[in-house]
């Protein structure tokens, strides 16, 4: 069926209509897409250091993940750009169940490369999962773009919170079927991809990406209009902003669960079901400060500026990475400073988001967003594998100072995003 915003000419009511329908459409998505990964973030670390007997290598799932959305954030981006952000994002969930089935056996077969491997398709996944904040913003009204990607954002929380704490009770039912040991939560990922696949292909209609750039036509085809504003500088300001921040959130958020294991069987002896209740209650923390504030950073960038609020996200993080510095051996203060750190990541990544898609003209946007995607994940898994490498050699607090000069560098160089 021809979908009718193809076809005919749109009213300025119809248009947001359909962006509040992509919307809401989009933040079921995120609600399904972060029961599946919230799963992946606790498990990964843990599966790695298991299967491949050295915790100094736990850092490899996480770079396993960022690796594949790294590998795959431009192919899907340029495919966005021709078929339209529906194609892209059924296209993620695909990947996504293939690399879930590929990590349980992988872990039933005792494999460590295999355990990459899927954790790297299941990354290839999150990369068309991290296009619905940019389909969030494709049809929206430039005073509320950065609420409605917010509120898009924000709707992973549920589905980010839950999955962590579906660990141990994902635990017992794989017990119960036979699956590996640690893979249980996966039954749990598996029915939530299947969900938001068959989400975006029945209800993102019509496509978003594809009306924008329809509109874009029929303004240069009605005869001289002003110029699009094209602001490289502020958009090559946004990636690395939103690339560094990723970076500090990823590298400190993928050891976190080896060292709570550590603080855990060091201090109080604790059974395995336990240490894997306390690290998916703090990842869950984690995962509720990355997303649940981030409408408020959305009207917070939308009133206050874009760099600003990158601004606050980067003293979240120093707050958070001076907190686990100083008392990286006390279980409270780690949790106190995962949420921190996941409300400067939301402050940085909503506001940088925001600011990479007002800074490019609609035609030029699916490519630079997919190098700010590919510069986010590619980042991020190169900090992944360091982190465990300096976890293992100088410990957590350690890491968390060596983060410490990213936050420094991306607030140095701010003035950039203004220009």
């Amino acid at each position: 069926m021809v979908e009718r915003a193809d076809t005919e000419e749109l009213t300025t009511d119809e248009v947001a209509g359909i962006q509040a329908r992509t919307v809401r459409v989009l933040a079921a998505g995120q609600v399904l897409g972060g029961v599946a990964f919230g799963a992946t973030i606790s498990l990964g670390a843990l599966l790695a250091a298991d299967l491949s007997g050295d915790e100094s290598l736990s850092g490899f799932a996480t770079a396993s993940v960022t690796l594949g959305a790294a590998l795959c954030a431009i192919p899907l981006a340029r495919l966005a750009g021709a078929r339209g952000r529906r194609f892209a994002l059924t296209l993620g969930n695909v990947f996504a169940l293939i690399g879930i089935a590929t990590v349980i056996a992988a872990a039933a077969m005792r494999i460590f490369p295999l355990l990459l491997v899927g954790v790297v398709l299941i990354g290839a996944g999150n990369a068309g999962n991290l296009q619905s904040r940019f389909a969030a913003t494709d049809l929206a009204a430039p005073a509320r773009r950065g609420r409605d990607l917010g509120t898009v954002v924000w709707a992973t929380t549920v589905g980010g919170v839950l999955g962590p704490l579906m660990l141990t009770p994902g635990e017992m039912l794989g017990e119960v079927v036979g699956m590996p040991r640690l893979t249980g939560a996966y039954l749990f990922s598996i029915v939530a991809q299947l969900a938001a696949l068959i989400l975006y292909l029945v209800a993102l209609r019509p496509d978003p990406l594809r009306v924008t750039q329809r509109i874009a036509r029929a303004a240069v085809s009605a005869g001289p209009v002003a110029a699009e504003v094209d602001r490289p500088i502020a958009a090559r300001y946004a990636v690395f902003a939103t690339a560094a921040s990723h970076v500090v959130m990823a590298s400190v958020m993928a050891m976190t669960p080896v060292h709570l294991s550590h603080l855990a069987h060091i201090g109080h002896g604790a059974a395995t079901t336990d240490v894997t209740l306390l690290v998916g209650t703090t990842i869950a923390l984690h995962v509720l400060g990355m997303y649940g504030a981030s409408p408020l950073f959305g009207a917070l960038a939308d009133r206050l500026g874009r760099v600003q609020t990158v601004l606050i996200g980067q003293g979240l993080f120093a707050a958070s990475l001076l907190t686990a510095a100083v008392w990286s051996d006390v279980q409270a203060a780690v949790v106190v400073a995962l949420v921190l750190l996941g409300l400067g990541w939301s402050a940085s990544t909503v506001a940088g988001s925001s600011l990479l898609t007002e800074s490019t003209p609609v035609a030029l946007r699916p490519k630079r967003q997919g190098v700010s995607d590919t510069a986010m994940t590619a980042s991020a898994a190169v900090g992944a594998v360091l982190a465990g490498l300096v976890l293992g050699w100088l410990g957590y607090g350690a890491l968390a100072l060596f983060a410490l000069g990213v936050v420094a560098a991306t607030t140095l160089l701010s003035p950039l995003g203004r220009r």
